[in-house]
C-alpha cells in the first residue's frame, strides 16, 4: 500500500490543497506573509495596534488519549490534549510576534457516553496549570470559558478546541520576509526542556491519524470502533505491531509506546519570551513547522530555495513511526516534523544567540540550513537516504 494510498484512505492529508484551494479568494490580512492572519485594530480603532484571531484543535491526537486512557485509566493523558489544543494556537501567535496577553476560550464536544465528567475537569484544570506555568515565565494568557457541549450525534468521542484572541502593536510584528543568505535556525521538538515535567517524544499534534494507525495493533479497532472512522476500508486500520503499554527504551528509561506518542506539543513561548525582545530586528521568518512538517515554510516564500542540510538526528519517536509504517522519507519529512519544530530565518551571525537562549531551557538547537534565491519555491531535505525534493 503506497503511502499516498494509506493517507487517501484515512481521509487525511498532509498538503490540504483542497483547504487551500477553497480559502485562495480569501483577504488575506494587512501582512499576507504572515505566519498568522493579522487585522487591524477593530477593538479601539487605532492605526498603531492589530487584532489577532487564531483556531485550532488538538485533532485526532483525542482518540490515541482516549484508548490509552480506556486501556490504563490514566486522566493524566487528557492534560496533554488540554495543552495541544492551547498551543497549537499560542505558538502559531508567537510567530508573528504575539507572545503576552492573549485571550483564549475553549470548545468541547464530547460524547457523553464515552467521556466521562472527569475527562473535562482534567482537561479544564489543566488549561489553567499551563496557564499558570506560562505566566511564570512572563506570558499572560487570560481564561476567558468557553463551552462544552454533548454532540454525541456527531463527535465519536471527544474534540478539543481553543479560539485564541490578541490586541498588539504593529511596531512589535514579525512578518515572514526570509532572504537569500539567512541561515535556518532549529529548535528541538524532542528531549525535557526546564520547564516541561517529563521526556517528550516531540510529536506535536500533526500526523496522529497516521501514527495511530500505523503503530497500533488492530485489537484496538475491534476494542474501541468508536477510535476510527468506520468508513476506513481495514487494510488501512491499526496496521501495526505495538500495543499501547509496550514498552521502548528512551534515554535509558522505560516509555509506554502510547504515551511516548502522546507526548505533549511543546511551547516555545517561555524561549520565544527571552529571544524576540532581544532579537525581533534580525529575525527575517519565524516557521512553526505544524501542518506541512518540514515543507511548511513553502506558504511563506516567494522565489527561495531552502535548504536543510542539517537536520537533527531522527528521534526514537520517529525511528518508530519510520520502522511500524514504512512510509517513504519524503512522506514523513512532510507529515511530521521530524526532530525540530520551530524555526528562525535569520543573518547568519545571530544564529548561535538564538541556540545559546534555546539551551538554557534544555532545548537543543543548532544551524539546520540556509537559503539561496531560486526561481520558484523549492525545498529540498537530506534525509538518512539522499535528498527530497518539493
Amino acid at each position: 500500500m503506497s503511502d499516498q494510498y494509506k493517507y487517501d484512505l484515512r481521509g487525511v492529508s498532509a498538503t490540504k490543497d483542497d483547504v487551500h484551494a477553497a480559502i485562495k479568494g480569501m483577504d488575506k490580512g494587512l501582512y499576507p506573509n504572515a505566519f498568522c492572519k493579522i487585522l487591524p485594530d477593530f477593538t479601539a480603532g487605532d492605526d498603531d495596534y492589530v487584532n489577532l484571531m487564531h483556531a485550532d484543535t488538538a485533532g485526532t491526537k483525542t482518540s490515541l488519549a482516549y484508548l490509552y486512557w480506556k486501556e490504563t485509566g490514566d486522566l493524566s493523558v487528557w492534560k496533554g490534549i488540554a495543552q495541544d489544543a492551547l498551543i497549537m494556537n499560542l505558538d502559531d501567535m508567537a510567530c508573528v510576534g504575539c507572545v503576552d496577553n492573549i485571550v483564549i476560550s475553549s470548545t468541547i464536544g464530547r460524547n457523553r457516553n464515552k467521556i466521562s465528567g472527569d475527562v473535562i475537569g482534567a482537561l479544564i484544570n489543566a488549561s489553567n496549570e499551563l496557564a499558570a506555568m506560562l505566566k511564570s515565565h512572563g506570558v499572560n494568557i487570560h481564561l476567558a470559558g468557553g463551552e462544552t457541549a454533548d454532540v454525541g450525534d456527531i463527535v465519536r468521542t471527544i474534540d478539543v478546541g481553543i479560539t485564541a484572541f490578541a490586541r498588539m502593536k504593529k511596531s512589535d510584528l514579525i512578518v515572514n520576509d526570509i532572504q537569500p543568505g539567512d541561515v535556518i535556525v532549529g529548535l528541538s521538538s524532542s528531549g525535557q526542556a526546564t520547564y516541561e515535567d517529563e521526556y517528550n517524544g516531540g510529536m506535536g499534534s500533526n500526523g496522529l491519524t497516521s501514527a495511530r494507525h500505523d503503530i497500533l495493533n488492530y485489537e484496538y479497532a475491534e476494542k474501541y470502533p468508536e477510535s476510527f472512522d468506520s468508513a476506513t476500508p481495514k487494510e488501512a486500520v491499526y496496521i501495526g505491531n505495538k500495543k499501547l503499554t509496550d514498552e521502548v527504551i528512551v534515554d535509558g528509561k522505560s516509555i509506554h509506546v502510547g504515551k511516548l506518542i502522546l507526548s505533549p506539543t511543546r511551547t516555545y513561548l517561555p524561549v520565544l519570551q527571552k529571544i524576540i525582545p532581544e532579537l525581533k530586528d534580525q529575525i527575517n521568518g519565524l516557521i512553526h513547522a505544524t501542518g506541512g512538517g518540514q515543507v511548511k515554510v513553502n506558504h511563506f516564500i516567494k522565489d527561495r530555495h531552502i535548504i536543510k542540510d542539517n537536520p537533527f538526528p531522527i528521534s526514537p519517536l520517529f525511528d518508530l513511526i519510520k520502522k511500524e509504517g514504512g512510509s517513504s522519507w519524503k512522506e514523513m519529512y512532510q507529515v511530521f516534523n521530524m526532530g525540530h519544530r520551530l524555526e528562525f530565518y535569520l543573518p547568519e551571525a545571530y544564529a548561535q544567540r538564538i541556540i545559546d537562549i534555546s539551551k538554557s531551557f534544555n532545548i537543543d538547537a543548532q544551524v539546520v540550513g540556509r537559503v539561496e534565491a531560486h526561481e520558484g519555491n523549492k525545498v529540498s531535505i537530506k534525509t538518512p537516504e539522499g535528498w527530497v525534493e518539493y
